[in-house]
């Protein structure tokens, strides 16, 4: 699957929440997200969510902004870097991110990262419309 189509794809999952959730203010909503919540009320979000497991070793993770909005991604590939072909980076360039390299590619490595998953970030840049949030967000707003 590639990083377009999973990404659509999620988007619409998480549309789908929003709608159903129509009737909760914006902290409410922001709430719901919450990792435990979401594994019992909203199992097919995540896959890993069948095996109660979170993506990020962190407390009171939040999954509003699965898919991090500073993550970018090219499935044609942003640049060749020493023979390898850079497919995703961090927008911010987290401290805590890494790279994942193969003999032909460069891959955002985001396990380390948690900064999107604080109820904190996701009030700052909170909106109901998820692909608004991913396209819109700079550096400059952290």
């Amino acid at each position: 699957m590639s990083y377009s189509s999973w990404f659509q794809s999620h988007g619409e999952k998480h549309k789908k929440i929003i709608k159903k959730l129509s009737n909760l203010n914006d902290q409410e909503l922001i709430e719901y997200f919450r990792f435990e919540n979401m594994v019992q009320n909203e199992p097919d979000f995540c896959p890993l969510y069948a095996k109660n497991k979170k993506c990020h070793d962190m407390e009171n993770l939040n999954c509003y902004l699965c898919a991090c909005p500073n993550f970018r991604f090219d499935d044609n590939g942003f640049e060749k870097i020493e023979n390898r072909t850079l497919f995703s980076k961090c927008n911010i360039n987290s401290k805590d991110g890494d790279q994942f390299k193969t003999d032909s590619a460069i891959h955002q490595n985001c396990t380390g990262c948690t900064v999107p998953h604080h109820e904190s970030y996701i009030q700052k840049n909170f909106s109901r419309d998820w692909f608004e949030i991913m396209k819109n967000v700079k550096p400059s707003t952290l």
